[in-house]
């Protein structure tokens, strides 16, 4: 009984934080048309549906708004800094730094992940996966004293004065007052962009499978015998890739402890990750495995940037990692195994076979995506 009170006084101050002031009866919308329209989100033909949730379906006015609210720096304390300065399309939406620099200068401690094929995340948002969903991961960024330092009521109330957004909240979500403008219809309308952020399927991988077989040279082909462990019947090594990275979006939508962090114990990781979220001690340095679609486009790598190249990356998996308790058991079984040992060890990749996986890996890159005028910055 207690713990509901407490909820509800919690959601009932949530509630009044966006209200107006006493006496501000806002300014009437309702001479502004509304006539939502649905939203089509273009797809490969052999992608699955985009997961939509019934409480925020997508339509045009809503993905307009949620793409300027994207790109306007208007969001962050000292209107110099908008979601998009850490979610570039030049980097498929990655700003290709190590860590992301806040407005005060203050350096993040995990790199900025591709937002591409996000619509897809299913498993929670982040590294560590603390945010459900786009429409709550949205609300976030802005009121992190490292990222945006701002807040939501400071946010809103420059929306609802300002001379573009209150008809463009009309349009999107037939609002009657500007004082209807709230948070999380601004999150809705970003999650409403974000879901649009969907590969265009002309990658040379794409083309591919869709049966131009003569697109892929040998080496390339060789890396996808290894990356999706198909390569045992023409004497290639097991590359342990596809098990982090399966599906057409190439991520697992699930967290792994890749081996980057020597540890003794699992208290041990400077960065606990998705433990440090769950408080789960065996999830202690996991992170999400992201999307490897664009992979070219987007280093540094993993979560720290701590790689600036995919041959490192590939280095990194050849040479098993480093030891820690909860180690995903396929990483030091990448290459051959080696008779006669016990237990049995794996012999890493060779130069030819860590070309071919980088190369493969470059087959993965959507120049059509990251130039869909649809999702340029609209201020521009």
């Amino acid at each position: 009984m207690i713990f509901m009170l407490a909820l509800g006084a919690a959601v009932w101050h949530s509630c009044k934080k966006d209200d107006p002031a006493p006496g501000d009866t806002g300014t009437d919308l309702r001479s502004i048309a509304y006539d939502p329209k649905p939203y089509t989100v273009i797809k490969p033909d052999h992608f699955p549906q985009v997961p939509i949730p019934a409480d925020n379906p997508i339509t045009v006015d809503g993905v307009q708004l949620g793409r300027r609210l994207f790109y306007d720096p208007i969001l962050s304390g000292d209107s110099t800094q908008s979601c998009a300065s850490c979610h570039l399309p030049q980097g498929s939406f990655t700003d290709n730094l190590a860590v992301s620099v806040g407005i005060d200068g203050i350096a993040g401690r995990r790199s900025a992940m591709s937002l591409l094929n996000i619509a897809y995340a299913t498993n929670g948002l982040f590294w560590d996966g603390r945010s459900p969903s786009l429409e709550d991961q949205a609300l976030r960024p802005v009121e992190d004293p490292i990222e945006m330092h701002n807040t939501w009521t400071n946010v809103v109330a420059k929306l609802k004065v300002h001379p573009t957004y209150p008809a463009l909240f009309r349009k999107a979500f037939g609002i009657n007052n500007t004082n209807e403008m709230t948070k999380e219809l601004a999150a809705k309308a970003m999650a409403q962009f974000e879901r649009i952020l969907i590969s265009s399927g002309t990658s040379r991988f794409d083309r591919y499978l869709q049966g131009e077989k003569d697109i892929l040279d040998d080496d390339e082909l060789d890396g996808k015998l290894m990356f999706f462990e198909e390569g045992g019947s023409v004497g290639l090594p097991d590359a342990q890739c596809f098990h982090c990275h399966g599906g057409l979006t190439l991520t697992g939508n699930q967290y792994f402890n890749n081996g980057l962090t020597e540890a003794a114990t699992l208290e041990d990781f400077p960065d606990k990750g998705r433990g440090g979220f769950n408080g789960k001690a065996t999830d202690n340095g996991k992170f999400r495995s992201p999307t490897l679609r664009n992979i070219a486009l987007t280093a540094p790598y993993m979560h720290d940037g701590r790689f600036q190249t995919l041959d490192e990356v590939i280095e990194h998996y050849s040479r098993h990692g480093k030891n820690s308790p909860n180690k995903d058991p396929l990483i030091p079984q990448v290459g051959y195994p080696i008779p006669g040992t016990s237990p049995l060890q794996y012999t890493g990749l060779n130069a030819s076979h860590k070309k071919a996986l980088v190369k493969f890996l470059h087959t993965l890159t959507d120049t059509t995506f990251v130039n869909n005028p649809d999702i340029q910055n609209p201020f521009f």
